[in-house]
This record gives C-alpha cells, sequence and structure tokens, in this order.
C-alpha cells in the first residue's frame, strides 16, 4: 500500500533514497536459487554438453531474485512467470524463515498490499456497468454528508477521482504507527476519520497524489450500494468467478496467512533490526490493501482482466485511462497502472506492499504475465528498482 504506516503501506509507486540495507542473518545473505520449472519438459538425452551446461545456469529470472537474495538482503524471493503459450515457471530464493533456515515454499502466499485497489477497482467498475454507480457521480451521492474537512466535500469529488487518486485526498497512513497496527484492528470509518482531520492535499481534479483514503471511500461506497460486505462482494464477482484458489481477504481479527508462506520481516526504523511481521491485523489496508494471494493467482486475475472477463469492453476501456504518475514512466488509470518494458510495449498491473512484503508486477497485452514478491520492503532505491527489474526480465526474457 505504500504512502502507509510511515512505511509499511506504502503506494506501488514511491521510491526511497538512503543508502543500501544488508540482513542481518547469513541465512539471508546466500541464494538458495531453488527453481521449480512447471509445464516445460526437462532437455532430452541427446542434446549437447553445451546446453546441458547452459540449462544448468540461472536464467535472467532467478539471477535477479538471487540479487535481490545476495545485495539487497531480501530474507526471500518468489516469482511466478506465465510466457504467451501459457506455459508457467516458478522461482524461489533465501529462505523462508531466518530463524529456521527452512525453505521458501513454492509459489507461497504473501500479503499483496495494494494490489488490492484492483480489485476493489473492479467492483467498483462491475458496478457502474450494471448502473449501480456512476464513475462521475459525487460521493456524496452514496455517502450523503460523509466526507467533510479542511479543504473537503465529498460533493465535489467523484468516484473516477477516487479510483485515479485524483480526488486531492490526504493519506491516513502516514499517521498511524506500525506497532499500533500490527495488532489494531481498524474499522474503515476509523480509517477516513484519521485522514479527515488534515486539510486536502489538492483540489479535486488538479493533480495526481496517491492516498489509501480514495480506496477506503471506493470501499464504502461498495458496501452502501451492494448492502454487503466488501470482502463478500469481492469474493463472489473477482475470486470465485475466476477460480482463485489461493487468494482471500482475511476475516476481522485473522492475523495469520492460512497457507504455506515465507516469513515476512519489516524494518522500522528502516536502518533498524528485521523484525518478524508475518502475523499482523491487516484490518488497516481494508479496501486498499487487505488481500492475501500467490504469485500464480495474480498472474490469473491480472490476465482474466485484461481479456475482459471481468468487466465489460467500456469499463474496461475506463479503467486502462491513465494519467502521469511521477516521473518513471508509470501511469495511473482506475486501479490500473501501466509501465514500460525495456524490451517495448508496457505492462499492465498494480503492485503493492505492506509490512513484511511487497509485490510487484502485471501482465502484457500478447498474454505474457510476471509477478515478483520479496519478504521486506526495500528500504532503498536500488533494491526498489531490482524488484522491478525481476519482473522486467520476466516479461521481456
Amino acid at each position: 500500500m505504500r504512502a502507509q504506516t510511515r512505511q509499511g503501506l506504502r503506494s506501488s509507486t514511491r521510491q526511497q533514497g538512503g543508502r543500501q540495507r544488508r540482513a542481518v542473518s547469513a541465512a539471508a545473505a546466500v541464494a538458495i536459487g531453488v527453481m521449480t520449472l512447471g509445464a516445460l519438459a526437462p532437455p532430452a538425452a541427446s542434446d549437447s554438453a553445451a546446453s546441458a551446461a547452459a540449462a544448468a545456469r540461472p536464467d535472467a529470472v532467478q539471477q535477479a531474485l538471487n540479487t535481490l537474495v545476495r545485495d539487497d538482503g531480501m530474507p526471500a524471493a518468489l516469482a511466478s512467470v506465465q510466457d504467451r503459450n501459457g506455459r508457467i515457471r516458478t522461482y524461489t530464493a533465501g529462505v523462508g524463515d531466518l530463524t529456521t533456515g527452512s525453505k521458501v515454499p513454492r509459489d507461497g502466499q504473501v500479503r499483496i498490499g495494494s494490489n488490492t485497489k484492483a480489485f476493489t477497482a473492479v467492483v467498483v467498475l462491475q458496478l457502474v456497468g450494471e448502473g449501480k454507480i456512476g464513475l462521475d457521480a459525487t460521493v456524496d451521492t452514496y455517502l450523503p454528508s460523509l466526507v467533510r474537512g479542511k479543504g473537503i466535500d465529498g460533493r465535489r469529488i467523484t468516484v473516477r477521482q477516487l479510483l485515479q487518486h485524483t480526488s486531492g485526498l490526504p493519506e491516513y497512513g502516514i499517521h498511524v504507527d506500525d506497532d499500533e497496527i500490527r495488532n489494531r484492528y481498524f474499522e474503515p470509518r476509523e480509517l477516513l476519520d484519521i485522514a479527515l482531520r488534515y486539510k486536502a492535499d489538492a483540489a479535486p481534479g488538479t493533480t495526481w497524489g496517491y492516498s489509501n483514503t480514495n480506496y477506503v471511500l471506493a470501499g464504502l461506497i461498495v458496501q452502501k450500494v451492494t448492502g454487503r460486505p466488501l470482502a463478500e462482494e469481492m469474493h463472489r464477482r473477482i475470486i470465485k468467478r475466476i477460480g482463485l484458489r489461493h487468494t482471500y481477504f482475511p476475516t476481522p481479527g485473522e492475523m495469520t496467512i492460512r497457507e504455506p508462506h515465507p516469513q515476512g520481516y519489516h524494518r522500522n526504523p528502516e536502518d533498524g533490526p528485521l523484525r518478524n511481521f508475518t502475523e499482523m491485523d491487516p484490518s488497516v489496508g481494508w479496501a486498499a490493501g487487505q488481500l492475501i494471494s500467490t504469485n500464480s493467482d495474480l498472474n490469473r486475475f491480472f490476465t482474466a482482466l485484461l481479456a475482459g472477463r471481468l468487466l465489460p469492453a467500456a469499463q474496461l476501456a475506463e479503467m486502462r485511462r491513465t494519467v502521469p504518475a511521477g516521473t518513471s514512466g508509470l501511469r495511473y488509470g482506475l486501479g490500473l497502472t501501466s509501465r514500460p518494458l525495456s524490451c517495448g510495449g508496457v505492462y499492465w498491473g498494480h503492485g503493492g506492499d505492506i509490512a513484511g512484503y511487497e509485490t510487484r508486477g502485471g501482465v502484457t497485452d500478447d498474454g505474457r504475465a510476471a509477478n515478483v514478491a520479496v519478504t521486506n520492503i526495500p528500504t532503498d532505491e536500488a533494491a526498489t528498482q531490482h524488484v522491478k527489474d525481476a519482473v522486467d526480465r520476466a516479461l521481456c526474457g
């Protein structure tokens, strides 16, 4: 979720400077380099020695994950890559637990942070397609008189501006502490109330500015319109519909991760020691960052989305209408980002951070898909770039 708890719920766009950090454990300093190739046949016995030697060398994705562990101090890195023909490769590097040195679970579950925003946006846009929400209707249409503050008026903010981060609403996450959120349950209205204590960042529609508050409001609108909890709507409309078997919205008070997973670690302060942050109450993320999933399920979700299996053509087109988001070529649509590839074109996805985990990735229009997860949010620009490089190698390889 980046832009959240001083560090732990940051957005998918922030790059943070600072010197390169190293893990304190020797177990995290050396890549295990475990790689599994799914749906790919082994080389024939008649292959030349040169071909066998080449096959034995780590490929570009594995090398990228090894770099994240060896050079950037990530306890673990995981990836799932799908090529144009639907063949899938899964990768791991590092260790799943710094204390025990256990292996990283292949395609293990992780907290996916702000990737949740893409799911929330899909639900909103489905309701737009059903005529139950208007993209250019105001927040007050659905939540009358709820959004008021210093320079903040829900009668001037549209649903589109919420989904595109052009509402000017302030961010709530920077005002809650990592240790507070770890064990505390937040009601969505509490998160909104935190944000409304502060003045608007900008007038609605004047500039792009990432704020988790936008998606808390989007989730509240979904609940008001449907009369059902956001988690139920997300499960019925997306997770069950396209068969995401390892994706779920944790229930209130649920602090653990249900299926095999690597442990997640967190630094606070950013030059402090790694602490195990696997168990936490994710309610501070809610519609902006609460989901748990796997790299392969994220690939399935974004592939289905871009293929038109989740939205009518008109709403998918709206989702893909983007505005500039920073200076790195990133562009933001309605809960969906595009980022340039070194081999040409762009990929579509979102990305997300929450204390303990970072995930990055997406899909291309021609059917390639890749997602990468690491078990500590990068604390310097070089490590952040290395995660992006891993995605680029996976999609351009």
